[in-house]
């Protein structure tokens, strides 16, 4: 089983040259090469093209900037992708306590390395999939081949639990990944039956980590937060909130 998981847009500064060895390193290196020129670009332009690109401003700019130069010019350092991401799903999946195995098996979409695992090691960077770069065009519909073609290698006969938000999921054709693996598409509702975002971080995060450590079948006995766990005949799972006490 493979779970498909966000990046965070809050990241871990830091780390050494070691670059390791990823599992999509040889098949997307080109591109990633690409994505890194186009974005070192965006540094030379107008600032208010540079706060949009970067989503930043003030420090956090300059440190995207310094981080898109140095990816461009190979001087970047680096961190396991599991150790960089620092957002509300990372910390409430509790990637330090899984062992290796798990975390390989945590496949995430980003903007910069089309597809990594949680394992690999992976530069600092400020780039949205939803971004458009110059002679690239919208990252995720620019990256969804590689990324698709990549996953389809990767997972054929494997389960893939899918816990993206529509941003990531762009980056997938999922009719090409459904056709060679189990897809199982999760969905965080509020008790109205409408879908929620932000709110559902931190139990995307502990369901996750629910997932890793006791499989898909026990996916419906997780009760983490006071959410409640339901799959239909499909096989799709839909998370759903408490409903708030009353006032």
């Amino acid at each position: 089983m493979f779970l498909l998981l966000p990046p965070s847009e809050g990241k871990e500064p830091g780390g050494t040259r070691t670059r390791g060895r990823g599992p999509f390193d040889a098949r997307l290196r080109s591109a990633r090469g690409a994505v890194a020129d186009a974005l070192a670009a965006v540094c030379t332009a107008a600032p208010a093209r540079r706060e949009k690109v970067f989503g930043a401003r003030g420090e956090l700019l300059t440190r995207a900037e310094e981080a898109a130069r140095a990816l461009a010019v190979g001087t970047a350092v680096r961190l396991p992708a599991w150790q960089r991401h620092t957002g509300v799903v990372w910390i409430h999946l509790d990637p330090a306590s899984l062992g290796p195995v798990d975390r390989s098996r945590i496949l995430i979409p980003d903007a910069v390395n089309g597809l990594t695992t949680a394992e690999d090691r992976i530069p600092d960077f400020r780039c949205k999939l939803s971004v458009s770069l110059d002679g690239l065009g919208v990252l995720a519909r620019w990256w969804r081949p590689l990324v698709t073609e990549a996953l389809v290698a990767h997972c054929a006969g494997a389960t893939v639990v899918d816990l993206l938000p529509a941003e990531h999921a762009a980056a997938i054709d999922h009719d090409a990944l459904t056709a060679v693996a189990t897809v199982v598409p999760v969905a965080f509702v509020g008790p109205n039956g409408r879908a929620v975002g932000h709110d559902a971080k931190a139990v995307k995060g502990a369901f996750a980590r629910h997932l890793l450590t006791r499989g898909l079948g026990a996916a419906t006995r997780f009760t983490g937060h006071g959410w409640h766990v339901t799959r239909d005949r499909s096989g799709a799972l839909t998370l759903t909130a408490p409903t708030p006490a009353p006032a």
